[in-house]
């Protein structure tokens, strides 16, 4: 099938770079995962990725790089909303998930490390406490089912003094939790796709589509009019700007990172709040994240601005919690954005005739990603 004819592109333009039976929007962990796993499930169908960025736009590279599955207080949330069925299929997925992107990249590509992680919680959480603790026994047996490792959940206050923090009463350690190189994740697996014949550009907006006979096509500035069978949005926290019916809203994460610190003290990946806060080392910088909780309306945007108001607190916790008495500045400080809605369980269906989506990832692209990837492609090739 052909785009419709554009006086600037070439011949060979049109016939080597935007020919395609199937378009995947979004070059992001969902989208490239879902393009890898067309090619291989039928070799000679023309995939195209389009890419409004440079670079994936949403959360893919500029998230904390968590390879996680969930701590107890956000379990907790969880169960708020969703029966216990639901959020132990949200755990095995993450976990499968996080399984088949290290299977189809290798560790050393993702600059994948397994520190494990801890859930913080300060005094006056000690609520929030209580219950994740009186998860921990059940949910223990419920991963030991999952994922086949005894007691991932273990009380862990004797590391507080080991990694130097200030207004920490309690901590919870996930034995079974890892980190990645964010950058390194999205190129491997960039490169992987292409290399598969897979054809990614980026620079390239839809602005709009419409189907008819039998056909899907999509609207762009940048390439005028291009044609597909199928459609397959995977466009996360900016699903509803083409699918306004979707239960999909944007979050802003707000991140920041330090300079290097000589003998730093703290290694793995640290939850707080509900896993509103979040930080790791990153080498020996601390990356630290989050604050949404403090406006979430004002948060729920699709602006990557940084605020005054979260950065702030991001600064206080930082100097006052996190790494009190240690000299350090702040290098960077950028923002993403999530797919969110009632739920965090993703979306991945059917629109309408040759339109599907496979969004709302909940903040958990990372870990759960690649299988929905790979589930969206399934979905498309069985239609």
């Amino acid at each position: 099938m052909n785009a419709t004819h554009i006086t600037s592109l070439s011949y060979w333009e049109q016939s080597t770079f935007i020919q395609a039976d199937i378009i995947v929007i979004g070059a992001g962990i969902v989208g490239l995962s879902a393009a890898l796993n067309l090619i291989r499930l039928n070799p000679n169908k023309k995939i195209l990725v389009l890419e409004r960025g440079v670079l994936p736009t949403g959360a893919s590279t500029k998230n904390a790089g968590f390879s996680c599955f969930g701590s107890l207080s956000e379990i907790a949330a969880d169960l708020d909303i969703l029966s216990e069925e639901d959020v132990l299929s949200l755990i095995s997925m993450r976990w499968n998930g996080l399984q088949l992107l290290r299977k189809t990249l290798g560790d050393e590509a993702m600059g994948y490390e397994e520190h494990g992680s801890f859930e913080v919680f300060t005094p006056t959480q000690e609520s929030l406490y209580k219950r994740s603790i009186q998860l921990l026994d059940q949910y223990n047996q419920h991963l030991k089912q999952i994922i086949g490792v005894d007691q991932v959940f273990q009380p862990a206050d004797q590391y507080i003094e080991t990694f130097g923090f200030k207004g920490v009463k309690h901590l919870i350690r996930n034995t079974a939790e890892g980190q990645i190189d964010t950058g390194s994740t999205m190129n491997a697996l960039l490169q992987l796709v292409r290399n598969a014949g897979v054809q990614v550009l980026t620079g390239v907006e839809i602005t709009s589509y419409q189907t008819a006979n039998n056909q899907v096509e999509v609207q762009t500035p940048e390439l005028g009019k291009l044609s597909c069978h199928q459609l397959l949005f995977c466009t996360n926290g900016f699903a509803a700007q083409l699918l306004p019916d979707i239960d999909v809203q944007p979050g802003r994460a707000q991140v920041l990172i330090t300079s290097e610190i000589p003998n730093l003290k703290l290694k793995g990946c640290f939850h707080m709040e509900e896993g509103y806060y979040y930080f790791r080392n990153v080498g020996n910088r601390v990356l630290f994240g989050g604050g949404r909780n403090l406006d979430k309306a004002g948060e729920t945007t699709y602006s990557h601005e940084i605020t005054p108001l979260i950065q702030n607190q991001l600064n206080t916790y930082l100097k006052e919690v996190i790494l009190p008495d240690v000299e350090y500045s702040v290098e960077m400080r950028w923002a993403g954005t999530l797919g969110l809605g009632k739920t965090r369980l993703p979306i991945v269906q059917k629109i309408e005739p040759g339109v599907y989506c496979a969004v709302r990832m909940g903040g958990m692209g990372v870990a759960i990603g690649s299988l929905i990837g790979k589930q969206a492609a399934e979905l498309l090739m069985n239609q």
